[in-house]
């Protein structure tokens, strides 16, 4: 990429000036032809030196920007190897219609279902979704140590419910008397897989009738994360672990529809929130599948969780006592639609309740 320079000769005076008697030099004429060339090849000259810079700026040559730019994507030149990383793609919001038409062979009236509640002092209430009130139904006397309080609670198909004490045994309770007994499921067992209490609620397999009992691990301790998803066979009451929460997710609550979904009330930290999310859970993988957020729901001390019609009930304590907040996926309104002057630490719901 370069030009060859011309030596610059001056003319001798032409012959054709010498008949006619008058000298007459060529040399300002050849002078400004000579110099007219010497620019020109000057200007090729730096038109070469151009395109060398441009041939270098492509290939790395005097630092150009290209090589700079190939130092900083080498992760192991001490550049940010994440900062090129793709962002985990948003969540859906959760859609709580009905996908698929539930077996009711076994069911009752679903309009008859009822909302069952457990409180941190032992009392057993039922809640009506359709007016937000409150009935009281017995008062819990389960074989548990001395001490030891309601943590969490689910209930089957069947109306039966099964409490979770802060001993962490799992017991049996009828939501019409109140009586109580303990349930063959081993402490032991699952806290070789990190399970020690947990969030439950039933969902079915399918579109039922049969079901499991679905428990979302809480963390504690040294623990990091949650535990994970797990699921407890109906009759031998054994625990298996289903995954890890992808992503993870804290301070969970479950309750499940009679299509086969499971849907958990969570935080994304250790904290109470604000914010709250609802989000449907893969029961299969545990991944989170869908979410919605609730920037303005504090679980608080104490936090249960059920669908019904259509429509999730967030029971949370952020101070005295505990509310009942409704989430209408249809509209995405939220309402305070209940009260209760004692805290409420779980609840459930049979899958035979009403999908809409």
């Amino acid at each position: 990429m370069g030009a060859t320079l011309r030596p610059m000769r001056f003319p001798r005076e032409s012959r054709a000036s010498a008949r006619n008697g008058r000298p007459r030099s060529s040399f300002g004429f050849n002078l400004s032809r000579e110099l007219g060339r010497i620019a020109g090849g000057l200007l090729l000259a730096a038109t070469a030196l151009a395109s060398a810079l441009a041939c270098g700026s492509r290939t790395g040559l005097w630092g150009s920007d290209e090589a700079t730019v190939g130092v900083v994507a080498d992760s192991g030149s001490g550049g940010d190897a994440t900062a090129d990383a793709p962002s985990p793609a948003p969540l859906p919001p959760i859609d709580a219609g009905k996908r698929s038409a539930p077996s009711r062979v076994d069911c009752p009236d679903a309009g008859a279902t009822l909302i069952y509640v457990v409180t941190a002092s032992n009392q057993l209430f039922s809640f009506l979704p359709t007016d937000g009130s409150f009935t009281f139904l017995a008062t819990l006397a389960c074989p548990t140590p001395v001490g030891e309080s309601p943590f969490s609670m689910a209930v089957d198909r069947k109306g039966v419910a099964y409490v979770q004490f802060t001993d962490k045994r799992l017991y049996r309770v009828s939501t019409s008397t109140g009586a109580c007994s303990v349930t063959a499921y081993s402490p032991e067992s699952a806290t070789s897989q990190g399970f020690g209490s947990f969030g439950m609620g039933y969902a079915t397999n399918d579109v039922g009738p049969s079901e499991f009992l679905f428990v979302a691990g809480s963390q504690g301790g040294t623990q990091a994360q949650s535990p994970g998803l797990g699921r407890i066979a109906p009759t031998s009451f054994e625990l298996t672990k289903v995954g890890n929460f992808l992503p993870d997710i804290a301070r969970s609550e479950l309750t499940g529809t009679g299509d086969g979904r499971l849907f958990a009330f969570y935080t994304k930290g250790e904290q109470s929130g604000p914010p709250s999310f609802i989000g449907e859970i893969d029961t299969q993988t545990a991944h989170v599948v869908a979410e919605t957020a609730f920037p303005s729901v504090d679980q608080g001390k104490g936090w249960a969780f059920a669908f019904w019609g259509g429509d999730f009930y967030m029971f949370t304590s952020p101070g005295e006592g505990s509310t009942v907040t409704r989430f209408r996926p249809l509209d995405s309104s939220l309402d305070v639609v209940g009260r209760l002057p004692t805290r409420i630490v779980g609840a459930g719901v049979s899958t035979c309740a009403p999908a809409r």
